[in-house]
């Protein structure tokens, strides 16, 4: 079994979906030696999802530190997921694929298929646990304007791990027609590095904001963790600046870096969330996009080779920091980002980058059944 990431990655997936992962394997290796490729891509976020996002002070959230938030909530649809999404969007495009499926927890990047799919024409289908459509009501009405098919889940915790299932049963019986967009740097190869690739934009953006603001690069790089695409994007352009300090937030109830231990799910092996016959565990969090027993087999690569380290946030820590936010900066942050944002008030540097992967909208109702 080819790995990717040292003993994590590599490909556990049905023999009927191997030539559709040869065939996208092939088509992103192409996409990436073709300027036209990049063109068309860096056409599509600077004119319509609106990068480069900004890098915003945020000085009375975090008094005696000089704490910069980068700004994804301010990307078009309202989190850093389009980046990905347009990627991929624009990739199925060119081979040949008029068809979406994906699975959605807190609801962004379903939004932002759905938004792709709108502008590109292409038939979208959503997968969604139902008590994450509870929870995240306002999103899924976003969907259907949009124009997608939003599937409701109803086994299981009725959350993203079920989503995720369901999404890949669909594309294994569509699989000449359909693209699987994944929302996250998970799943069998080549997604991890694809989905990483689209969004290194963030890291790659903040990196050089940061050093005009400050003339120098941060002590510290923080990202909530769920799926980990929005931390591996904001991690990849400090990677090898090893005095950089990378930052990885858990939901302490989905703490599969902290506490798991290694196995498959959803086709790749990393670090997940299971007992000890590998029986997936449920995962909770307040954040219905950190609820997830697994995360993408780079961040483990990254956890062992102790590069980057992962801390645990309680629902408590994330409501606390949600309210904080909006109160002192004017900023109504994700809940997903509220995890990120807490543990950065607990860190000993003083220079510190906070990825703000999205806004908070979708969350009130949530924020407010719990005040």
């Amino acid at each position: 079994m080819t790995t990717t990431f040292g003993a994590y990655g590599g490909r556990y997936v049905p023999e009927t979906l191997i030539p559709a992962l040869d065939e996208l394997t092939a088509g992103w290796n192409a996409a990436k030696n073709d300027e036209s490729f990049h063109r068309e891509l860096h056409e599509l976020l600077t004119t319509y999802a609106g990068r480069p996002t900004p890098l915003t002070p945020a000085p009375r959230f975090a008094p005696g530190k000089r704490l910069y938030l980068k700004r994804e909530d301010l990307n078009h649809t309202g989190a850093h997921k389009l980046n990905n999404a347009l990627g991929q969007a624009v990739l199925a495009r060119r081979l040949g694929k008029h068809r979406i499926v994906a699975e959605t927890g807190a609801g962004q990047h379903g939004v932002a298929t759905a938004t792709v799919c709108a502008k590109f024409g292409l038939e979208c289908v959503v997968y969604m646990g139902a008590e994450d459509m509870r929870r995240q009501k306002p999103n899924v009405e976003r969907m259907h304007l949009l124009g997608a098919e939003v599937r409701a889940v109803e086994f299981g915790t009725k959350t993203l791990k079920e989503a995720t299932s369901e999404a890949i049963r669909d594309w294994i019986t569509n699989v000449d027609t359909t693209h699987y967009l994944i929302g996250s740097c998970v799943g069998p190869a080549p997604y991890p590095e694809l989905v990483r690739d689209l969004q290194r934009v963030i890291g790659d953006e903040a990196r050089e904001q940061f050093l005009a603001a400050e003339g120098r690069l941060p002590e510290v790089v923080v990202a909530c963790v769920g799926g980990g695409s929005n931390a591996i994007g904001a991690f990849y352009a400090f990677v090898d600046d090893t005095d950089v300090r990378l930052v990885g937030v858990e939901a302490a109830g989905a703490a599969s870096l902290g506490t798991g231990r290694p196995g498959v799910l959803h086709g790749a092996r990393s670090s997940i969330l299971a007992d000890e016959d590998g029986q997936i565990a449920d995962a909770h969090s307040i954040s219905a996009g950190l609820d997830y027993p697994g995360v993408g087999p780079e961040h483990a690569a990254l956890r062992d080779a102790g590069r980057a380290e992962y801390l645990p946030c309680t629902d408590d820590q994330a409501l606390a920091a949600f309210h904080r936010l909006a109160e002192t900066e004017g900023i109504i942050p994700a809940l997903e980002s509220s995890h990120a944002l807490a543990r950065a008030l607990d860190l000993d540097e003083e220079l510190v980058l906070v990825c703000l992967s999205g806004r908070g909208d979708k969350d009130l109702a949530e924020v407010l059944a719990h005040s």
